[in-house]
C-alpha cells in the first residue's frame, strides 16, 4: 500500500520539524510539505493534492484551523483534515468537525495514534477518541447560546473581575442596566453566579 501523503500546518517551525522527525522511518506516512499558515496550506494543497492535512487549531495571524479546514474541504480535490492541537474546548472541537475535519487529536497523543489517525482519515473515516466523540455528541445536542454584543461586552469585562460599578463606568450605563444585562447573561447560560458564567462561556467557546 502506498504511503499517505501529508501536509503539516503549524505556525511554529520547531513543531513542524518535530512532527517531521516523528514520522521519519514510518513507511505508511510521507510528509510532502509543511506550512506556517492556513493560507499557505490551501495553496500547497491545491498544487500538491495531499491525502491528508495535519493542522494546528491556532495559527497566529490569518486563518485559524477551523477556517483552514473549511477552505481545504472546499477545494476541487479536497484532502482529509486532521486537527492536531493543545486545545480541547468543546466549541473548538465541534467547530472543526462542522468545518469538515476528519479527526481531532491533542498534541500529547502517542506517535502511533497520530499515524493511525492519518491513515484512517485518508480512508475516509472520522477519527475521534471515545471521550471526544461523546463530547461532540453532547455539544451538538446542546442548544446554541446567542448573546447580544452588549451582553458579550459584559461577559468579557466580568472575566477581568470588574465590579458592577466598574462595568457601568466602562460601558457608560447605569448599574441598574448592568444588573439587567447580567440577569440576561445568567439566564441564557443557565448559571447563577459570575464565576459559573465565565466557566460556562469558556467551555462553550464564547470567551
Amino acid at each position: 500500500m502506498s504511503a499517505v501523503r501529508v501536509v503539516l500546518v503549524d505556525d511554529h517551525p520547531i513543531v513542524r520539524a518535530g512532527l517531521r522527525a516523528l514520522f521519519t522511518g514510518d513507511q505508511s506516512v510521507e510528509i510532502v510539505a509543511d506550512a506556517a499558515s492556513g493560507e499557505e496550506a490551501v495553496d500547497l494543497a491545491q498544487r500538491l493534492h495531499p491525502d491528508v492535512v495535519l493542522c494546528d487549531l491556532r495559527l497566529g495571524e490569518g486563518m485559524d484551523g477551523v477556517r483552514t479546514t473549511a477552505a481545504l474541504r472546499a477545494l476541487e480535490t479536497p484532502p482529509a483534515v486532521v486537527i492536531l492541537t493543545t486545545f480541547d474546548r468543546d466549541a473548538e472541537i465541534l467547530g472543526a468537525v462542522e468545518a469538515g475535519a476528519s479527526g481531532y487529536l491533542l498534541k500529547d497523543a502517542p506517535t502511533e495514534q497520530i499515524a493511525a489517525a492519518i491513515r484512517q482519515a485518508a480512508e475516509g473515516r472520522l477519527v475521534l477518541s471515545p471521550e471526544l466523540s461523546e463530547r461532540v455528541g453532547q455539544a451538538m445536542r446542546a442548544p446554541r447560546v446567542k448573546l447580544t454584543e452588549r451582553e458579550l461586552d459584559v461577559l468579557r469585562l466580568l472575566e477581568t473581575g470588574a465590579s458592577n460599578r466598574e462595568l457601568a463606568k466602562e460601558l457608560f450605563v447605569t448599574e441598574a442596566t448592568v444588573k439587567t444585562h447580567l440577569v440576561h447573561v445568567f439566564d441564557k447560560l443557565g448559571v447563577d453566579s459570575r464565576s459559573r458564567a465565565i466557566a460556562v462561556a469558556r467551555e462553550r467557546g464564547i470567551l
